[in-house]
């Protein structure tokens, strides 16, 4: 999981803490201050603190901001698939 900063910031506390469980299990490899600058077919190419990387990846998600920045990533040659095939934007508690 590569993140721009040296920490996650506005992160719900239920998300922290399973998030924290999974790096400290090695689910999930965190490389904190890192930037992709290169998403290929077969591996991505990032800036970290410790100099350029590349690592093989078969997907990747981008997590922007709280929109998807779809027109952007669609205009800069990235496929979008959407989960359910729409956006919630409002909804009602049920009870």
């Amino acid at each position: 999981l590569s993140y721009r900063r040296d920490k996650f910031s506005r992160i719900k506390p239920d998300n922290k803490e399973h998030i924290g469980k999974a790096i400290k299990s090695h689910e999930i490899k965190m490389i904190f201050n890192s930037n992709l600058t290169e998403i290929l077919d077969d591996k991505v190419k990032m800036n970290t603190d410790k100099g350029e990387r590349e690592l093989s990846n078969d997907l990747v998600y981008i997590f922007a901001g709280g929109e998807l920045p779809a027109m952007f990533l669609q205009k800069a040659g990235v496929e979008i698939t959407k989960r359910f095939g729409y956006i919630v934007k409002t909804h009602k508690k049920v009870g």
